[in-house]
């Protein structure tokens, strides 16, 4: 039996829709944010980089559900967005006054770290447009119902912004499973989106009840945690060192507790040091627990979206194959390879990542 019954090609437009925010990434290579004379500009953003990496990577037809403010810099993000291939017919534009005083465009400046310097993340993202959007500001009848989708990804990142993106993320949810679609979630707990808005209790509250309606659900060594009240046993607070034994417990008792799970997964990484990082995936599927390989002292560039590469990853293979064994090891691969250049996005190519799944060196192509 299949692991999930996802819609034909052919009775959709659109393979994968991915509802967030998209930031522009401020990034200042190997200096530091404060010493910086000079950034690069990436476009990102958790929900969003999942749908980029399936457009990019895997050659799949990809939107992505967003906000921004109608000036030059939302239409940076539009452009670099159109770079990525993913189709930009959903963005909500709302009138800027000309200084940002009624809504703004969100930006993140982010250090990739080095050694034993933790890769630093500082956001500037209050107040934007995607937080502004509320239940009945997106026709999803006509996404789902007349347009067709196969697969909707959305997580905690957007869910967390405000007081009404929660109901955003339910109203897309129930009209994508009403139509057949997929739902994919990953929670993506992030504290310092939460610590003014109820902390981990009001964490917990959105995301139990946004899980009813998940089929797919993603999370790390702290998400499923923080967001759904589930331990991990035998991991230290500050998850230096992984419990694989624990985890597998973990997974089994969160689908119990919602049994509308399909599959979850969850990403296992060690941090030795900013740039090396053990690293692999589980997942759960149909009463069974599946391991990618280990990527032991995986040399780390860049780490962030890292997960959301995983997630693209492991969306293509159960897409494509049904296997929930290849699938993890698409993800896991995937996840390995966005992490070896800059942004949030991967520059992998699908060849890439086969030839990582395979085994095959870094010996130099010619």
């Amino acid at each position: 039996m299949a692991l999930l019954k996802i819609k034909s090609r052919d009775e959709c437009m659109y393979d994968c829709i991915s509802l967030g925010e998209v930031m522009l990434r401020f990034d200042p290579g190997e200096c530091r944010i404060r010493n910086a004379r000079e950034f690069r500009v990436w476009e990102g953003g958790g929900e969003y980089n999942v749908a980029r990496g399936l457009r990019k990577c895997f050659g799949l037809r990809c939107a992505v559900v967003t906000a921004f403010a109608d000036n030059e810099v939302g239409k940076l993000l539009e452009d670099l967005i159109m770079q990525g291939g993913v189709d930009t017919s959903f963005i909500r534009w709302i009138p800027c006054d000309g200084i940002c005083r009624n809504v703004r465009n969100g930006l993140n400046f982010t250090e990739r770290g080095y050694g034993i310097r933790a890769a630093l993340g500082v956001s500037d993202r209050a107040n934007t447009a995607a937080s502004k959007l509320k239940k009945g500001d997106i026709d999803w009848e006509y996404i789902f119902g007349k347009l067709g989708c196969r697969w909707f990804h959305t997580g905690g990142i957007f869910a967390a912004l405000s007081d009404t993106t929660p109901d955003v993320v339910t109203e897309a949810a129930r009209t994508a499973k009403k139509y057949g679609t997929i739902v994919s979630y990953d929670l993506n707990y992030r504290n310092s989106l939460w610590s003014h808005s109820g902390g981990k209790e009001r964490a917990r509250e959105v995301n139990t009840e946004i899980a009813r309606y998940v089929d797919i659900m993603l999370g790390n060594e702290e998400d499923f945690t923080a967001c759904l009240g589930l331990e991990v046993e035998g991991n230290d607070e500050n998850f230096r060192s992984l419990n694989l034994e624990g985890y597998k417990k973990m997974i089994n008792k969160a689908v119990q507790t919602f049994p509308n799970f399909k599959i979850a997964a969850t990403t296992l990484r060690t941090v030795k040091t900013a740039t090396l990082n053990d690293w692999s995936a589980i997942c759960w599927a149909d009463g069974q627990i599946y391991k990618a390989k280990d990527y032991i002292n995986l040399e780390i560039l860049d780490r962030v979206g890292g997960g959301d590469s995983f997630a693209s990853g492991f969306i293509y293979g159960l897409m494509t194959t049904g296997d929930a064994q290849k699938a993890v090891e698409y993800g896991a691969a995937h996840g390995a390879l966005a992490m070896t250049t800059p942004g949030d996005t991967s520059m992998a190519s699908l060849k890439e990542v086969e030839d990582v799944i395979k085994g095959l060196g870094a010996r130099v192509i010619r």
